[in-house]
Parts: structure tokens; sequence; C-alpha cells
């Protein structure tokens, strides 16, 4: 009986690949790819061959060597934020990085979230994005219960903005706050020192569940410089904060290790016998998981497509079908779509990733008719154009986003949204009423979400589609992506046409030819700061990927949301009916 209720839920590809739009925009994505690997690979060195050759001239690793050393072999970090202060601290030579590398990697099996501080930028000093940076891995380890290893090597706050490094409730000292709170959650902690520990940063290994330390390490409230102008005490620093002496006098340290190479062995062995709370099996998760073989459940379509889809350029006009992306992530390309026929510019389903049940909300691309429903026009038929939200897709998408919490689907978004429609037939339609609505669904959400902005994400749009002040578990964007309150030729009109009429009213006559400059030099501003490397050097974006690792990405992610089988109740409040 069972055989005869099968029915097909595949999505079909109606691609065109050898389309001239397709291969153009392969190539030019291929391009952008190439050029951002290169600036990848940069930030990777760190501070360079000079701060490598002192590092090791101490008889210590860099953060990356360490890492090599700790992940389990043939497993790759996850890296997030890397991009971050991106073009920031000029002035100071730079952070690549922001002096930090933070992940997801495999230690002994076990999924962990690493923090290790690079010492060949600036000796590892907490720069503002620094700080930012820690505190947003710590912030994801929190949320997914997810074990923390921190390799310390840091010479503390970077004094020069030590203003914007020290006081406020996303700044240095939060990061050992939410050590405790972590330990208090029963997220285990383990702490690795291996160069300079100090001052504030002190704190940090000794509120994590266990610690190690090198020799040749130091770690101290403050250096044997800042004790004599404080004491007047002389001391030599491995007498004041060593290895040896926290080891046999303080005790402050678990496991003192001769090298790195040590420390490292025993930080694998110490994870290899952490338990966990929760056995993560498919009984036992609070998300629904189905057995998953990657060979028989991969999508029925190559994931290269991808590249084919969206023109690169700023500003360039995307249409396509979000289908051909959905089926290239979810397993087998299988997609039960909810409402297909009603609010068609938002396109919503359940579908598995990794074999882990999914409920998927992205904005269609291409444009859809609809008959409207109340209003000046209603009854009439009406074009609605791709990537905006018109009443009936922010209805749907809220109607949707609560079904899946009360049924305990993770949420994946995504992005290429262009805003709410505006004017009167939208206003007539209580299009605020129905964004409200969206927006109220994603804010008291409580399973995990995870956003992806493939294109556009401009306005109150990507506040409904998850953005970052909506608490994603993690936020990705492809290089194609575009973020910002409106697009760079939006905001040029506009605000060329104000600053044109601003100096025309102080006597200045501007010519087309200078309106034309203005124009251009506006929306190359905006252009730039929509640039997903802006975003990311901010940290609104965990990091840059590679579409054709999209799916690999999101299975990753999927692992660590259910990490945390602990979902509060859903109370999605008041909603404007």
């Amino acid at each position: 009986m069972a055989d005869d209720l099968k029915f097909d839920n595949r999505l079909t590809s109606k691609l065109d690949l050898q389309a001239p739009r397709l291969n153009a925009n392969r190539e030019a994505l291929a391009v952008l790819m190439a050029g951002l690997r290169v600036e990848e690979d940069e930030i990777r060195l760190g501070g360079g061959a000079k701060a490598t050759a002192a590092q090791h001239s101490k008889g210590r690793l860099t953060a990356r060597e360490r890492l090599n050393l700790l992940l389990d072999e043939g497993t790759e970090l996850l890296e997030l934020g890397l991009w971050a202060a991106y073009g920031m601290y000029a002035e100071y030579g730079g952070a690549p990085g922001a002096g930090v590398v933070t992940g997801l990697g495999r230690v002994s099996g076990r999924l962990c979230m690493i923090i290790a501080n690079d010492a060949t930028v600036k000796a590892g000093a907490f720069f503002p994005m620094t700080a930012k940076k820690v505190l947003r891995a710590q912030t994801i380890a929190l949320e997914n219960r997810i074990p923390t290893l921190y390799l310390v090597d840091s010479a503390g706050v970077f004094l020069p903005l030590q203003e914007d490094v020290f006081p406020d409730t996303d700044d240095f000292g939060r990061v050992f706050r939410n050590n405790a709170v972590m330990s208090s959650l029963g997220i285990p902690q383990i702490t690795a020192i291996m160069g300079m520990c100090v001052a504030g940063g002190a704190y940090l290994p000794v509120v994590t569940d266990t610690v190690l330390m090198t020799e040749g390490s130091g770690l101290f409230l403050a250096g044997p410089s800042l004790v004599q102008a404080a004491i007047g005490q002389k001391t030599e620093p491995e007498e004041l904060g060593g290895a040896a002496m926290h080891a046999e006098i303080s005790g402050t340290v678990d496991f003192k290790e001769p090298n790195d190479q040590a420390c490292l062995a025993r930080l694998r062995s110490l994870v290899a016998r952490m338990g966990e709370r929760r056995p993560q099996s498919a009984r036992n998760e609070a998300f629904n998981r189905a057995d998953f073989d990657a060979l028989r459940d991969a999508p029925k379509y190559a994931v290269e497509h991808l590249y084919g889809l969206l023109n690169p350029a700023p500003g360039a006009s995307n249409v396509y079908d979000m289908r051909e992306v959905i089926a290239r992530i979810v397993d087998r390309s299988e997609f039960d779509e909810y409402k297909a026929d009603f609010g068609r510019t938002i396109l919503c389903g359940y579908a598995r990733i990794g074999g882990r049940a999914v409920g998927i909300v992205a904005n269609q691309k291409t444009n859809q008719v609809q008959t409207v429903a109340i209003g000046p026009a209603a009854g009439t038929k009406r074009i609605e154009v791709g990537g905006v939200i018109y009443t009936e897709s922010a209805q749907k998408a809220a109607r949707f986003i609560m079904d899946c919490n009360q049924s305990l689907v993770p949420l994946v978004f995504l992005h290429d949204v262009n805003g709410f429609m505006v004017g009167k037939d939208a206003e007539w339609s209580g299009i605020i009423r129905a964004g409200a609505k969206m927006v109220s669904a994603v804010s008291t959400s409580v399973v995990p979400k995870i956003t992806v902005i493939v294109g556009g994400s401009f306005g109150a749009g990507h506040y409904a589609m998850c953005g970052k002040a909506y608490d994603p578990r993690f936020l990705f964007a492809w290089p194609t992506a575009r973020y910002a309150v409106m697009s760079g030729a939006s905001a040029a009109n506009t605000l060329a046409e104000v600053r044109a009429k601003q100096m025309e009213r102080g006597g200045k006559v501007l010519s087309e030819a200078e309106k034309k400059a203005l124009h251009d030099e506006i929306k190359a501003t905006y252009d730039a700061q929509a640039d997903p490397r802006y975003g990311a050097a901010r940290l609104w974006i965990d990091a840059i990927i590679d579409p054709v690792k999209t799916r690999d990405v999101l299975i990753a992610a999927l692992e660590a949301c259910a990490l945390n089988p602990d979902v509060p109740r859903f109370n999605p409040g008041i909603l404007q009916t």
C-alpha cells in the first residue's frame, strides 16, 4: 500500500546550459572567484613572512600551522570571519583577519569552535574587530552548544585603540563574561596557552574548564615592566608567570607541555575523551534527521551550474528561477513546495539537506502573474516583479515560518530581495501589515535559522528574510551578494539630486557633466559598501562562500545547530490580521 502512495517531488531544471547569458555569467563569476581567492590567500598570510619568521624564532608555530596539527586529518576548517577588518586600520598597518582565526573544525571526531590568536598580526593584540570576531564565534558556540577551543597567543588590547576595545558590551570584557556563561550551560571549553596571555586576557583561560600551557609562554595580569612601574618589583617573566610557575606553584595550569606540538597532541587527547550530554543520533536530536548517504542523496543536477545564474557585476539585473538554486543544494533535488500558486515572489517549502529536514524561504527572481485580491485593482491580473515582496508573499512566508516553528523544522533563507512593494495598490492591500507579520514571525522564531545572501539584500527585505539583526545562527554570502539599504543606482539617483539642489541653492549651477560625475561618485561609494567584502570586514557576514560549496557549508551549519536540542516554546506574539 505504501508503494502506491509514492509521488515525485523532485525539482526539474530548465536551465539552458548552452545559453550565452549563462556562459557569460559563468566566466565573469570565475574571474571574481579567482580574485577573491588571491585576496583570501593574502589574508591567511597574517603579518607576513617576517612576522612568521619571528614567531618561529621563539620556537612557536603560527596560528594556521597549529590548526593544521589540531584538526583531524583530511578535514578542513569552516572558517568564519576570514574577511574581518578587511580594508580597516590602514594607519596601523592593517590587521589581516583581525589578528585571530575562528571557525568550525573537527578535532578527534568532535565538531568544535576554534578561536586561535594570530601572533604574526601585531603580536595577536586585540583590535576592536578582533574582540567582535571572538564574540561572534562565542555567540555561535553559545547558541549551538559547540565545544570551544582557545589557542591563546596574544599581547592583549591594542593600546592605541583601547577606547574602542575595552568598555562596551560588544568589547573585550564580554569575552570573559561569555566564558562564564558558556561554562554555566555545560559547554566544554579548553584553553591552550602557546605564547603570551597578559592583562585582562589572562582571565580567559582561568574561566574555561581546562588550561594547557607551553614552556616559554607567559600568563600574568601585568608583565615585568608594568609590575616594576606599579610596585617597584623586579622579576623575570618566567618567574612571574611562566609555565613552570603556574604548574608547580600557583596551580593555575592543568597541563604543562614542552612545545606547541606536544600541547596540540594533548589537546586532541582531551577532546577525544569529552562526553556528550545528549547522544547525537536521529532519535535524540530535536530536529528530524533521516539516514544520509552522500552519493545516494546528492542533488540531481551539477552544482557547477550555479556559476551561470547571476551576473556578478554591481547593479546587474538578474532574472532567474530560484528553484534552480534549491535543486542544487537539497537532497535528491526533492522539494515540497508550500502554497506554490500563492504569493509567488517568495518560494517556501520543505526539503532535506544532509539528511536534516529544513524549511526554505527564498526570493523568486522571475516575474510572476498574480490575481489581485483586494484594493483598487481587485480581481484583475498583475505582473509581480521578481525579488519584490508583495502582500500575498509576505502573508505566505509568515505562515510558513510559523508552521516550521510549530513542527520544529530549522529554516534556511535564500536572499535575492529588492524590498517590499510600494504604491497605492500595495498600500491598499495592507503591505505594511503583511510585512510586519513576516518580520514578527522571523523575530519570534525559535528554531535555528541560517541565511544565505545569493544576490541583493536590500532595505526592509533584508530584515524580513532574516538579516543579521534577526539572529540567524549563521549568515553566509555568495560573492554575487549586494548588501545595503538600497542599490547603488537607486541611492545615487536620490542623493545626487539632493546634493545638486543643495549646491544650486548655494549659487552653484551644475552642468550635465558635473551632475553625472556626482552621480557616478556616489554610485561608486554605494557599490563599494554593498560589496560582500565590506560587510564581511565588519562581521555582518560570517563567511563569503563559493556558490558550489553552499550545500557543504549548509550541511556543516545544520550539524552545528543540531548540537543544541533545547528549543524554547514558540510564542509569536501579536500579529495584525
